[in-house]
Order: structure tokens, then sequence, then C-alpha cells
């Protein structure tokens, strides 16, 4: 699990939270009309721009990616290639069979090599797994990201809305709090959804793109190489070209 996700959410809320009890009462910040038109209004924007089904799909990977923890490191991963091309060498692919793999996707490859798929096959299967996943992680980002413009976007509609209806009763001073309310409470629930929600999951689905397209890759072409019985060293020599320069320094040295 991500806590540093879940620390700097709630976190975030809190301090706002706390903020407003220690300057009033929390109940003159919930306000139910603002809250239809940010959150409504954002939702419906959104809708109006990708598929239902999308957005849908978008919510589960978004919320999945923040609380969930950071797989297995590349310079991890390539020791576990490594030893599992010892195990072909010597015992071959059926020396997999019982084999623990950390992975869910190497997992998958090593259960092609064991139960005796052509390389072709096995090349193509992986190669669109993980390009499916990378265009889901994608369209997450794109549908956060437009739910992060629209929700600041329909504060400033509410605030319009408002101040119209202020302005509209002047005369009625009973009238001018709750109208004045909305204005300004629109406008601090679209800052809140867009700054602690939407913005910091793009970034979060951002960086998930970057590291599962290195590492599926680098376990794409690790499988490969197991496939056709190349030597451990040269699957390890192979892989390291994934590394950071930095990293591939270290190993040489310890080498």
């Amino acid at each position: 699990m991500d806590l540093a996700t879940l620390v700097g959410m709630l976190g975030a809320f809190g301090i706002v939270v706390t903020a407003i009890f220690l300057g009033g009462s929390f109940g003159q910040f919930i306000d139910v009309p603002s809250m239809l038109i940010v959150i409504g209004g954002g939702l419906m924007a959104t809708l109006i721009r990708f598929q239902l089904s999308d957005v849908g799909s978008a919510f589960g990977t978004g919320f999945k990616v923040a609380i969930a923890g950071k797989g297995a490191s590349p310079r991890d991963l390539i020791s576990e290639i490594t030893n599992l091309g010892e195990i072909v060498r010597k015992s071959g692919p059926l020396g997999l069979e019982n084999v623990d793999v950390s992975d869910p996707v190497l997992a998958k490859g090593v259960q092609y090599i064991a139960d005796g798929y052509e390389l072709e096959f096995i090349k193509e299967a992986m190669e669109r797994e993980r390009d499916l996943q990378l265009t889901r992680l994608s369209e997450g980002k794109r549908i956060f990201k437009a739910l992060g413009d629209s929700a600041p976007a329909f504060g400033m509609i509410g605030t319009l809305v408002g101040l119209v209806q202020m302005l509209a009763n002047m005369d009625d001073p009973a009238a001018i709090g709750p109208s004045m309310a909305v204005a300004l409470l629109t406008t601090l629930y679209g800052a809140l959804i867009s700054n602690i929600i939407c913005i910091p999951l793009v970034e979060k689905l951002d960086a998930k793109f970057d590291v599962d397209e290195l590492s599926q890759t680098l376990i794409i072409d690790g499988v490969l190489q197991i496939r056709e019985n190349k030597s451990p060293a040269l699957i390890k020599e192979m892989l390291i070209a994934y590394l950071p320069e930095k990293v591939r320094a270290e190993l040489a040295e310890a080498a």
C-alpha cells in the first residue's frame, strides 16, 4: 500500500477541516447546491467527453494505483529473471512448474514457458497485455485530468450563479447570505477536488505508466531470452541495459 498517497490526501483534507473548526462552525462550509454544481457538473462534463464505461473503469484504475504499493524494482526483476534462466538451464522448462514468482506479469510469462508455447506466441501475448495495460492507464489519466479541469471551472460557474442570485435579491437581506455561500463555496469545492484528488492522481497514473512500460518490456525481453534457453549470464547482461547508468556502475563494481 502506498502510504504517501493516503497520508497526503487525508492530511490535506484534515488540515482544511482543522482550520475550519478553529475558525468557526463546520456546518457553514456544507452547502448542497454548491456540491451539486461542482461534483455533479464536473462529472457530467466529463461524461460528455468520454464513454460511461471508461469513466467507471478510470475511477477503479486511479484509486487502485493511488493505494497500491510499488512493484518489484527493475534490479530485482533482473535478478529474479536470471535465477529463472538458471533453473531452465539445469532442469528445462518443466523446472519452472513449481517456482514462486513475485510479479504477476513475469509469472504469466513463466507459465507460458513451462507450458511449451512457441516464442512468437509468447511475445505477441505479453506485448498485447502490456499495451492494453498502458492504454488503460493513459485513458485513466485523461479522464482524471478532464475532471480536474472541470471541477474549478464549475466552481467558477457556481460563483457566478451565487453572485447573480445575490444581486437579484439585494432588497432581501435574508437571501444575500445563502447566495454568497454558493458563490464562495463552489470555488472552494472545485479547488479541493482538483488539487487534492484529481491532479495528484494524474501524476500518479503518469508515473505508473512509465514504470509499467519499463518493467513489462524488461520482463518480456527476459522471458523471451529464457524461452530461447540463453545463458543466465547473457540474460543478465542484456537486461542490465534497462537500468540507470549509476545502478549499472554499482553492479559492475559489485561484480
